[in-house]
């Protein structure tokens, strides 16, 4: 039986993107000279975007999401403070660093943007050799609290999202689909007799099915939308938005044809003689007034469905209204 490490699995699948590709930068200066020093100093080995005005740096960083960006402080419009605390607000910037380059030099000035958010205070005229090593130091310790953050979201044994994760990715896959008047489809699926599996191989057996079961999962879904988490213990939950029933039942039984090619051997199932899955599929109905935790729901009732009819097989419903 293939085998890997848990722990391993997390970090590669939790490694910030900014450590697989070269950092990206966000250089805001409403002086085009400013701006040319900045990217001269770091554009051999950093992506390096550009900004003059504030408005425009937000709607790059909502866009772009750069892993630091050097931000002036006087620029007409919007000054750097403002900027600075925009970014704040927002959920999806906030964990942007974000380190000041000004002619201030005074220790108000740099109190005063340290309170607004940002991790360092450079004075101009810059040393481009100091700038580069305080960016990558600071590059450095977000790509340390970017990891810690995603091994929060995932599994240990399996390396794959964990419970709460979903939880989250559904909360937002739900209000984004009624906005949007699409589908969203759960797929919630069991290992078969997996405690008799424990009991006949061992749990160290046991984890080591669990695994292969979850990268079998994690490898089938192919939209970038699409995620699978293990739900606890044998359950596993896939989220496939923007997909109608059909849609995520063709899914559901590619996932259980997958398990099953895999021959993970369990001579104490009574369904076949290698590990299978049951699949349990709801989908939303368009217009429908119910919440997400009835999705959940839903995707239940239809898994019982699949086990007391036999197991090793796919059930699936819309959404009932109300």
């Amino acid at each position: 039986m293939n085998t890997f490490s848990s722990l391993e699995s997390a970090i590669i699948a939790s490694t910030p993107d900014a450590v697989k590709r070269q950092p990206r930068l966000l250089v805001v200066d409403d002086q085009p000279a400013n701006i040319q020093v900045l990217y001269q100093a770091f554009s051999v080995d950093h992506q390096v975007l550009m900004a003059t005005r504030g408005e425009q740096a937000l709607s790059i960083c909502k866009r772009k999401i750069p892993d630091l960006v050097l931000l002036d402080v006087v620029m007409p419009e919007m000054d750097g403070y403002a900027v600075c605390a925009r970014l704040q607000e927002d959920e999806s910037t906030r964990d942007i660093p974000v380190i000041f380059v000004t002619a201030h030099n005074d220790e108000a000035a740099e109190e005063k943007g340290l309170d607004a958010g940002a991790v360092d205070f450079i004075s101009k005229p810059i040393n481009p050799r100091i700038v580069r090593a305080r960016v990558k130091t600071h590059l450095t310790l977000k790509a340390q609290s970017d990891l810690l953050r995603g091994l929060a979201y995932i599994d240990g044994l399996t390396g794959i999202n964990n419970r709460r994760q979903f939880d989250i990715h559904l909360m937002a896959e739900w209000g984004r689909a009624k906005r949007s008047g699409t589908q969203l489809s759960v797929i919630l699926l069991d290992v078969d007799f997996f405690k008799r599996f424990n009991d006949r191989y061992g749990h160290q057996a046991g984890d080591d099915c669990l695994r292969l079961v979850a990268s079998t999962l994690k490898y089938a879904l192919n939209r970038p939308g699409d995620m699978v988490a293990r739900y606890g213990g044998e359950e596993f939950v896939c989220l496939l938005p923007d997909t109608d029933l059909d849609g995520a039942m063709h899914v559901a039984e590619q996932l259980g044809r997958n398990v099953l090619s895999q021959q993970i051997k369990h001579e104490d199932s009574t369904v076949a003689s290698c590990v299978t899955v049951s699949l349990g599929v709801c989908t939303s109905r368009l217009g429908s007034e119910c919440d997400a935790a009835a999705l959940l729901r839903g995707a239940d009732e239809q898994l019982y469905l699949a086990k007391e009819q036999g197991r090793n097989q796919s059930r699936g419903a819309g959404l009932a209204s109300g």
